[in-house]
């Protein structure tokens, strides 16, 4: 059977550095940091007091007053995100199949907020006191829940949880959901809301984050002075769509989803494989899969963490696929500006992905300082550039051994 066409017809985000597509590519554009000191809670007492927080944003702007009270944070960011994505998309509702379109949107630790509240309230009141609401308002996959219900998606409705892998998961698992014939249209991504004392203080035992101050030095991928990664929140969505679904109601693309691959290390809990081995089978996997050769890349969004054995690892990884290749295409990771999103950090890149094609503009990694031997290709360093590419590749690595890679192309139209 021949596979089916995928595009990308909408997209809708909200994260650091914006509260809309049109803002946040403009941000991306500006080199704009979206890290600053916590403001959600009082952090004096840990070592971490950077993250990179959804700023100034009122949930009850894009959405009704009662239903943002029974919704954790997270799911907030994705029904906010998914909104946009169907407007932006242009697709009349009334007119869809709607058993033939699906949802699959990944969180990392869902509503970790809401469980901490939670669990401080009952130890005063009593667990039999819980709020009926807190199950359904935390678990990981309501915010996909919550969408499908919202747009009346009767298809396939999933949660990918995946660590940082989550969101190029989502997005690469409904892009073959589409492409293998089962639906024609799926909202996928991610959404997350980590930035709580209880996450905060878990990265930092396990000397994930950068504890230091300044901001313009938290977040630095693939410098030698990186120390780990500065937590970020946010979602993204992407709406997928059949191309000749989408052609015949004339929709607007911004960019095709050609491959897919996803590996696992099964190596360790938290380190990656040596030599990023498993996200080198990842790349290579969906360049197989999209039948694109190395050569033809222009451009890599990295995972690129800000971590010491990340960044190396997926350096060394893209050498191993691209050969003399990894030193004349771009590399850049979003993360020095949005931080780490965890399950929305893949879905937030995909659709940075896409506008770098729609556009013709390479992210730059900010803050970029001092080089690195074991970190040696273009990354981009500290300003944007202009650029024409025409196939983009999208990595995205979690703890688990969870590699995902999501490979697009520029839509010529």
């Amino acid at each position: 059977m021949e596979k089916r066409r995928v595009v990308i017809t909408g997209m809708g985000s909200v994260n650091p550095l914006g509260h809309n597509i049109t803002e946040t590519w403009q941000a991306v554009k500006n080199g704009v940091c979206g890290i600053a000191p916590i403001t959600q809670y009082d952090s004096a007492m840990q070592k971490v007091h950077l993250a990179a927080e959804v700023k100034d944003w009122d949930p009850t702007s894009v959405l009704d007053k009662k239903e943002v009270r029974h919704m954790s944070r997270y799911a907030q960011l994705a029904m906010a995100s998914a909104k946009e994505a169907v407007a932006d998309s242009g697709l009349d509702l009334e007119r869809l199949d709607r058993t033939r379109c699906g949802v699959i949107v990944s969180s990392g630790v869902g509503g970790i907020s809401g469980t901490e509240q939670e669990q401080t309230r009952c130890m005063e009141k009593g667990f039999d006191r819980a709020s009926p609401f807190y199950i359904p308002s935390t678990i990981a996959n309501m915010g996909a829940g919550l969408i499908a219900i919202a747009f009346g998606f009767q298809g396939m409705c999933t949660c990918p949880v995946t660590a940082c892998a989550g969101g190029s998961n989502a997005v690469g698992d409904a892009f073959r959901h589409i492409r293998d014939g089962y639906a024609e249209v799926m909202l996928c991504g991610g959404a997350e809301a980590a930035i709580t004392p209880l996450s905060i203080g878990g990265f930092t035992s396990m000397r994930a984050l950068h504890v230091g101050d300044d901001p313009d030095r938290a977040s630095i991928p693939f410098d030698a002075e990186r120390s780990g990664f500065v937590m970020g929140e946010g979602a993204g969505i992407l709406l997928l769509e059949e191309y000749e679904h989408a052609k015949a109601r004339g929709a607007k693309v911004y960019a095709e989803v050609l491959g897919y691959g996803a590996t696992c290390d099964a190596y360790h809990m938290t380190a990656p494989a040596p030599n990023g081995e498993g996200g080198a089978r990842a790349m290579a996997l969906a360049l197989a899969d999209g039948g694109v050769a190395p050569e033809q890349v222009g451009y890599i969004n990295a995972h690129g963490t800000s971590t010491p054995l990340n960044d190396s690892g997926e350096t060394a990884a893209i050498k191993t696929v691209f050969g003399d290749h990894a030193y004349k295409l771009a590399v850049s990771s979003t993360k020095s500006m949005t931080g780490h999103m965890l399950g929305a950090a893949g879905a937030v890149e995909a659709i940075f992905s896409a506008l770098t094609l729609h556009d013709g503009y390479l992210p730059a990694t900010i803050h970029y300082q001092v080089a690195d031997p074991a970190c040696d290709l273009d990354y981009v360093p500290n300003q944007g550039r202009a650029a024409q590419v025409e196939y983009v590749l999208s990595n995205s690595l979690g703890f688990g051994g969870h590699n995902a890679c999501v490979l697009f192309k520029k839509w010529e139209g």
